[in-house]
């Protein structure tokens, strides 16, 4: 609890009657600490309790840290945001606030986008904007709306572009990017161009390749286009930033093959997960430090812990003045890999609800507070008894410090291993020096992370604390977060609370008739492997004429496993009994094949081992039916009639342990058993990267 200070009641009796209100259970605290220094001083003032203090120095006189270069958080690797934009107004811009208005939620400085490239990335695909060599389209998916959102909201967030996958033409015919690094160069730089050519939003860093190596010739070709680019928009913006950077710590022995005069400087050295350590040779190069991926944890209070631990923690332990969410919101089926392993959960669009979770709150401790610009004081930064703070400064007389006092227990994250430390509750004493000797009172913002009933304390300010002769004390608990800054302007927003949760419509249809699609994508269709987008399909002079069409024909060099075939999935996870029904167009002569399935299993990073029950046909006319995406375990097959171009509608029941197939209105097969998997998703899909079209889906559940 926060203590110090003189006159009359004393700034811990009015935080006690503040954690009245607040129902705070750990008041004997306070009350012991305000016993102590009334005992001790008149004036209300202690240095010293019956539990020794320690003394923490802030202090700017002789020099300060490294620059912060703020939080911020994921969209992408992969897919993480696919629901979000199917949201109804008013939730779909109450979430984005939560998310990015300054002074109301998380407030985040930095987003981070994938540069879509088609492949599979955790939890599904992301389209590119340029799916073959001569084809370009700065519209497609859903990253470049959400940066303009981000944008429109705090017009000073900085922007970041990384790719995971590419499209398969740019490895003509390999898996592997760098063969050809100028075509590489022209994609990217492509990229950085689209977006500001078409959504006038400048990128201010791009990466190589997420998690995987790097290529010299590629690194000082596209440093060069980047510098003819920016010469090239130098009427829109004199300045635009640029960093490469390396997503593991092992890379940097070979920064040796970068210090030639000719090779452009590297600024930043960047890390993912580095579990608050930097190694001594990225301390070396005197550049800066990020953590660009960290966090990806179940967003409870423990992951709240693990990200107010982090957040502080790499700065303290690694000198990292950025860290980078992933991801930013759980916006995708939550049966995927990582479910909810976002700052908040937005995850049904079909019902408006969605949920700010404790992480938001943890965020807004720091982003509130500080800015990229703001430089941390020197300082230990470790408290005697356990936890962690950091102090920054603007250079113009503002001071903000962050205090978090995480058990082990309760802020693991997913990754990496956490070693046993222990935290206990202690007094500790700062004394501001230098130009922070005067401040007089600091304001106060405050959670108390609870993991026994979940009611957790989630930033809630104080009463300010006075500060005499630059001292102040605070009697800290285990897994608390302090915030005290000079500043004012923080601010815990609210909207009325959204609509219930619900589950998907067990009764569901679309027939992609939008004339001008505000996205490329038909409205919760998950794609796992493969890209479907809304189509116009001139060809047609019947019903047929807007469509969804799978338009990947060339496996992407892939950052994950993507499958063989192309899926995209659709529904509720827990979906047992089902009748899907969709008509189909296969484009590919003579091998092309499209499915539709119900009951599947499974998705992103593990799609290829999907299991459900599969309703193929096939452009030679026969049909199979399987019960895995690879048609491995074969459960019927047999002749059906179908051709390619040409129109034809599948429907695929599902009861029980039975599973029947109709073609265009007529029994094809019956009663074929299908014990396995119990429940899953609805999908449609092809036999490969090829061209194909659904119209019509409809699918009733139970």
């Amino acid at each position: 609890m926060a203590a110090s200070a003189a006159g009359g009641m004393g700034v811990a009796g009015v935080l006690l009657w503040g954690w009245v209100l607040l129902g705070c259970v750990w008041c004997p605290g306070l009350l012991e600490a305000d016993a102590s220094r009334s005992s001790s001083h008149g004036h209300g003032h202690s240095r010293s309790s019956a539990r020794a203090a320690a003394a923490y120095p802030l202090d700017d006189l002789h020099g300060l840290g490294r620059e912060f270069d703020g939080i911020g958080a994921v969209s992408g690797g992969g897919a993480t945001s696919r629901l979000l934009v199917n949201y109804p107004e008013p939730y779909r811009s109450q979430i984005l606030d939560f998310l990015f208005m300054p002074n109301f939620g998380a407030s985040l400085h930095m987003l981070k986008v994938e540069i879509g490239g088609d492949g599979q990335s955790t939890d599904g695909t992301e389209p590119s904007h340029m799916h073959y060599e001569n084809d370009e389209n700065y519209f497609r998916g859903y990253e470049w709306w959400l940066m303009k959102e981000a944008k429109k909201r705090n017009p000073n967030i900085k922007l970041i572009g990384l790719p995971w996958a590419f499209p398969g033409w740019i490895g003509r015919g390999e898996n592997w990017p760098y063969d050809y690094p100028d075509v590489t160069v022209y994609y990217i730089v492509s990229w950085i161009w689209g977006a500001k050519q078409y959504h006038d939003l400048d990128i201010d860093y791009i990466g190589i390749w997420n998690e995987r190596s790097f290529n010299s010739k590629y690194i000082k070709n596209i440093k060069t286009s980047v510098r003819c680019l920016i010469g090239l928009l130098v009427e829109y913006r004199p300045h635009v930033s640029f960093c490469l950077y390396w997503l593991n710590w092992k890379f940097l022995h070979k920064l040796a093959d970068f210090s030639q005069p000719t090779f452009p400087p590297v600024p930043n050295n960047w890390a993912h997960y580095p579990g608050t350590k930097t190694v001594d040779a990225a301390l070396l190069t005197k550049k800066k430090l990020w953590s660009s991926e960290d966090y990806s944890t179940f967003n409870d209070e423990v992951g709240a812990g693990c990200w107010a631990r982090v957040m502080n923690q790499n700065y303290v332990n690694g000198n990292m003045s950025a860290t980078i969410a992933w991801n930013l919101v759980s916006s995708y089926y939550e049966k995927l890999p990582f479910g909810r392993n976002g700052l908040m959960t937005a995850q049904e669009p079909w019902s408006g609800h969605y949920k700010v979770e404790p992480p938001i709150w943890i965020t807004a401790h720091t982003t509130q507070f500080t800015q990229p610009g703001w430089t941390y004081l020197q300082a230990d930064g470790h408290l005697k008894k356990g936890g962690s703070y950091v102090a920054l400064t603007d250079g113009l007389g503002n001071l903000t410090i962050i205090i978090e006092t995480m058990t082990h227990n309760h802020s693991e994250c997913i990754r990496p291993r956490l070693l046993p430390f222990s935290v206990s509750s202690q007094i500790a004493t700062f004394y501001l020096k230098g130009s922070f000797h005067n401040v007089k009172a600091l304001q106060v913002w405050y959670s108390k992370l609870d993991f026994g009933s979940a009611n957790s304390t989630l930033f809630q300010p104080l009463s300010p604390i006075e500060v005499f002769e630059g001292t102040f004390t605070l009697n800290l608990d285990v897994d608390e977060v302090y915030t005290l800054t000079t500043l004012k302007t923080g601010q815990k927003h609210m909207y009325r609370e959204p609509p219930p949760s619900q589950p998907f419509p067990s009764n569901y249809k679309d027939d992609f008739n939008i004339r001008n699609p505000a996205f490329s994508e038909a409205p919760n269709f998950a794609d796992q492997t493969g890209v479907f987008e809304y189509f116009v399909n001139t060809s047609d002079p019947g019903d047929h004429i807007y469509t969804l069409r799978q338009v990947v024909v060339q496996r992407p060099i892939t950052w994950a496993s993507d499958a063989d075939q192309t899926i995209s999935i659709i529904g509720d996870f827990n979906w047992v009994n089902m009748t899907i029904t969709c008509d189909i167009y296969i484009e590919r002569p003579h091998d092309g094949g499209v499915f539709i399935a119900g009951r599947v299993d499974n998705g992103g990073i593990y799609v290829r081992r999907t299991k459900g029950i599969f309703f193929w046909v096939f452009a030679d006319g026969t049909y199979r039916v399987t019960g895995d995406l690879a048609r491995k375990v074969v459960l019927m097959k047999g002749l059906a009639g179908v051709r390619d171009r040409t129109w034809h509608t599948l429907t695929l029941t599902l009861k029980g342990s039975s599973a029947s197939g109709w073609l265009n209105g007529y029994p094809l097969w019956e009663n074929v058993p299908a014990f396995k998997p119990s429940n899953g998703w609805a999908a449609i899909g092809t036999r490969s990267f090829e061209f194909a079209q659904f119209d019509n889906f409809h699918v009733e559940a139970s």
